[in-house]
C-alpha cells in the first residue's frame, strides 16, 4: 500500500492511500463507513493504522480492493501532508560512507577558497578529524535525533530559515517502526519496519560550520519550522520489495543535481534498529533517516539552493517529493 495523510478544503486530516499510478486517493474512512458502516479508530490516522499492527493493515488493504466510488479523490484535489505528522519520534543516521568523505571534503575546499593561496592552504589542511569521524561511522551506526515537529508534507510550504544564506537539500530515505520493540536482533528487526519514505532534510549550511566545531552534532543548521520534508507516502514493506537496491535522484529545476542506490549503504535499517534498540524501546510510528546518498546534497558540489528553486526527490517506488517553497520577503531581503 501507498499511504498519505491528505486534507481538503476542511483542513481535516484523514488516512488515505494512492491507487492508479498515484493519481486517485482513497479516503479510508469514507470507504470503511460505506463498505462496513461505521467509522473505525484504526483508520483514523496513519499513526493509528500502524499503531494497529497487521489486523489494521489488512482492514485497509481490503478496504482499497473495493475502493468504494464515493471514497475516491483526484490527487490534484487534496493537499498531501508527511505519511506522519509529526512521527512519535524520528532519527536522522548516517548510513553512507561515501556522501560523508564527499562532504568534508567539499568543506575543506570551501574554507580553503576564502584564502589568499588556496591549493597551498587546501594542501596544509589537517584531515584527522574527518578521518575520526569516518573511523566511528564504520565502527557503528551514528545519528542525531530531528525535530518531528518541524515535519511536512509534500505539498506544504517550505520557510527558508531567515538566518541562512547557504540552503541545501539532502536526498534521503527512510523507515517506519511498524511495532513495539526492545533489544531487537538484526535478524529480527525487519519485522519491525512496517514502510518507508523520501525525507529531505533541509540544512543550513553556513549555521552548521558555525556549529559542529562544538562536537554535539547539528542543531540550528537543521532545527527550523519545516526543515524535515517527507512523503508523499508510506510504502509498505510488502509492497516496496528489496530496499537496498533502489535509485536515488535530486533534481533542481529540473537538472539533475546527483544520483546514487541504497545498495552503498554501509549500515543498513537492520543494523540501526539493532543498534538503537539496545535497552531503549523503539515504538510504532517512529521514524530513521538513512543520511545523505553519496551524491546526494548541494554541498558536495558546493552548491546552494537559490530563491525560486524548485527541489524534486526520488527514489525507485516510493516517487517524488517536491515542496512548495514560501517566497517570504524576509526571504527575498536576506537573498539581495
Amino acid at each position: 500500500m501507498r499511504l498519505v495523510t491528505f486534507t481538503q478544503d476542511d483542513g481535516i486530516e484523514r488516512a488515505g492511500a494512492l491507487i492508479d499510478n498515484d493519481q486517485v486517493v482513497v479516503d479510508l474512512q469514507a470507504a470503511h463507513r460505506q463498505v462496513q458502516g461505521g467509522e473505525s479508530a484504526a483508520l483514523s490516522s496513519v499513526l493509528k493504522l500502524v499503531e494497529g499492527g497487521e489486523q489494521a493493515l489488512e482492514l485497509a488493504r481490503t478496504l482499497l480492493r473495493k475502493s468504494p466510488t464515493a471514497s475516491v479523490i483526484a490527487r490534484n484535489e487534496v493537499r498531501l501532508r508527511a505519511p506522519i505528522q509529526p512521527p512519535p519520534q524520528m532519527r536522522d543516521c548516517s548510513c553512507f560512507e561515501l556522501h560523508l568523505r564527499q562532504a568534508f571534503a567539499a568543506a575543506r575546499r570551501a574554507r580553503a577558497l576564502r584564502t589568499e593561496d588556496p591549493e597551498a592552504t587546501l594542501k596544509a589542511m589537517n584531515t584527522r578529524a574527518d578521518e575520526r569521524v569516518i573511523e566511528t561511522f564504520n565502527r557503528q551506526p551514528i545519528y542525531y535525533k530531528c525535530n518531528r515537529f518541524a515535519v511536512i508534507g509534500a505539498d506544504d510550504e517550505f520557510l527558508w530559515p531567515a538566518f541562512s544564506k547557504a540552503l541545501d537539500f539532502e536526498l534521503e530515505f527512510g523507515c517506519y517502526i511498524g511495532k513495539k520493540g526492545k533489544d531487537i536482533s538484526r535478524d529480527n528487526a525487519r519485522d519491525h519496519i512496517v514502510g518507508f519514505t523520501i525525507f529531505n532534510d533541509m540544512s543550513a549550511r553556513d549555521a552548521q560550520a558555525a556549529e559542529m566545531p562544538g562536537m554535539l552534532g547539528p542543531a540550528k543548521s537543521k532545527d527550523f519550522d519545516t526543515a524535515n520534508i517527507m512523503g508523499p507516502c508510506l510504502v509498505t514493506a510488502d509492497e516496496l520489495g528489496d530496499p537496498y537496491d533502489l535509485n536515488m535522484v535530486a533534481r533542481v529545476n529540473g537538472e539533475e543535481w546527483g544520483r546514487g542506490n541504497t545498495r552503498d549503504m554501509r549500515w543498513r535499517f537492520e543494523d540501526v534498529i539493532a543498534h538503537i534498540s539496545r535497552s531503549e524501546t523503539l515504538y510504532p510510528g517512529e521514524f530513521l533517516g538513512s543520511g545523505t546518498v553519496g551524491n546526494g546534497c548541494g554541498l558536495e558540489q558546493l552548491r546552494y539552493l537559490k530563491p525560486g528553486d524548485r527541489v524534486e526527490l526520488e527514489v525507485d517506488g516510493i516517487a517524488c517529493c517536491a515542496p512548495r517553497w514560501a517566497m517570504r520577503s524576509r526571504f527575498e531581503r536576506l537573498t539581495d
